[in-house]
């Protein structure tokens, strides 16, 4: 270990800075969120630091170094392109026993500027030495996308409840676990969802019933099916899980970054296939929030928008488990963006309208005098089966037969097969079609052929895309 990696407290405590250019500003900056003095030694401020000087953030301290200057100081940055300046600065600093950075210059300093992420009071410092800040830098990057916005706000309630925990816990060992299950469990749940009141009410329930966990039920939306369309949110929940329930519709992909250690139960509905009824989904769901378990119903698209999310919550609310949902990119949105058909376009329809071709046996008929109106795109959902009727239905309520229609076969994936018509040939287009399936009917399928990227990349490395039009 070539450094020794300290966090260092320089709250009110003097900082000098040789420079007044950009690179002094990026340093100041850093040193002002810690809460420092910055005193800065230069001959002119550039526009950003004089902004700083007039509000008395930081002290123009003198325009020329001296090295008296370093007597009162706390720790010295030079950030100056004078090289002889630089070095006699570091020179006087290593005289006094004092740490120096001369930017830049890593053989100069005797402590570095690390990568940082920022979730106050909680910060993750990454450092390669001074030999490699570029890759420092992109694992920064990395670890901001993995770790949520809301650690710091968990940390400063949890620094609060110490004194409460070493007094109910005697052992450091029951300690351990309090936290362990509080930063795993329905606190560090509640906390990411702005519910802060019931995160210390949890806390305080938890110290005084240990042993008593309570479980929680989360709704994520999976996606259409590229991993790389799953939200960072949802990645974060499915990697906390302690069972997660899933539907056909998710793909491999998303199910592989589910935490390893994780039970799966797959409840999906699959015509012609052994199903999971709804009713017994909701069971399981209760049944598992109430030992205790983090639950996560992962559902493909986004859980609200044809996914019965709302019935399953509904149960939740009756049995009194706590829940979240986290939404998904849905199958309209996913899909379509994927085959290069915008679902609006200004010069071919003002409007979208997402509609199931499965609905209640017993619910209302379709509006079709509606559904029928030009300049407007139809997104159907699970409407293979019956797509005979849907056209059929669309042209006798006035929809020209001409309509160019498309129907995507498992959308956003490597096999993703889209085929293109019009409306007269529906059926047939929907017969050939691979599931799952979505079917676009309007203007904008027309541009397919000039928008169809994803399409375009397949045949590039070669996966197994198809585009076929029958007209």
């Amino acid at each position: 270990m070539d450094y020794l990696p300290i966090f260092a407290d320089i709250r009110n405590k003097p900082v000098l800075i040789v420079g007044g250019g950009a690179v002094a500003v990026r340093k100041i900056d850093l040193l002002l969120r810690a809460g420092a003095q910055v005193w800065v030694v230069a001959p002119a401020l550039c526009p950003e630091l004089a902004i700083l000087e007039g509000r008395g953030t930081v002290t123009w301290f003198a325009h020329q170094y001296q090295s008296s200057q370093l007597d009162r100081v706390y720790l010295v940055i030079a950030a100056t392109d004078d090289g002889e300046l630089n070095d006699r600065i570091f020179s006087d600093a290593r005289e006094r026993r004092l740490f120096a950075n001369v930017v830049d210059c890593q053989p100069k300093c005797s402590f570095i500027f690390p990568s940082i992420v920022d979730r106050s009071p909680m910060v993750v410092a990454i450092s390669s030495s001074g030999t490699a800040p570029v890759l420092a830098r992109l694992l920064r990057e990395k670890l901001e996308a993995l770790l949520p916005g809301n650690l710091g706000q968990m940390a400063a309630i949890a620094g609060q409840w110490r004194d409460k925990v070493k007094q109910r816990f005697g052992k450091m060992s029951q300690r351990r676990r309090f936290w362990e299950s509080a930063f795993n469990g329905l606190f560090a749940s509640q906390v990411a969802s702005g519910n802060v009141a019931g995160a210390r009410q949890t806390l305080d329930r938890q110290l005084a019933h240990p042993e008593a966990n309570q479980g929680e039920i989360i709704l994520v939306g999976a996606g259409p099916g590229d991993a790389g369309l799953l939200t960072l949110r949802g990645l974060q929940v499915i990697q906390q899980a302690d069972v997660v329930l899933y539907d056909h519709l998710v793909s491999d992909e998303v199910l592989d970054l589910v935490r390893r250690d994780a039970e799966r139960i797959c409840v999906g509905k699959r015509a012609n296939a052994h199903s999971v009824s709804q009713e017994e989904t909701h069971r399981l769901l209760v049944k598992l929030a109430s030992q205790g378990k983090r639950v996560v119903r992962l559902k493909g698209g986004d859980p609200f928008i044809f996914g019965r999310g709302g019935e399953e919550l509904q149960v939740a609310v009756e049995a009194g488990i706590p829940f979240q949902v986290v939404p998904g990119i849905t199958a309209a949105a996913g899909a379509t963006a994927y085959a290069g058909i915008p679902l609006t376009h200004r010069h071919h329809a003002q409007s979208a309208l997402f509609i199931t071709g499965h609905g209640r046996s017993d619910g209302d008929g379709m509006d079709w005098l509606s559904l029928a109106r030009a300049r407007q795109t139809l997104a159907i959902y699970m409407g293979t089966l019956k797509a005979a009727e849907i056209s059929a239905q669309l042209i006798s309520h006035g929809r020209d037969a001409r309509t160019p229609v498309a129907v995507i076969s498992r959308g956003t994936r490597q096999d993703q097969q889209v085929l293109t018509g019009t409306l007269e040939a529906l059926d047939e287009l929907a017969q050939r079609a691979p599931t799952p399936a979505l079917l676009v009917i309007g203007e904008v399928v027309n541009l397919h052929q000039q928008l169809a990227w994803f399409q375009h990349s397949a045949q590039q490395t070669g996966r197994e895309s198809a585009v076929v039009n029958l007209a």
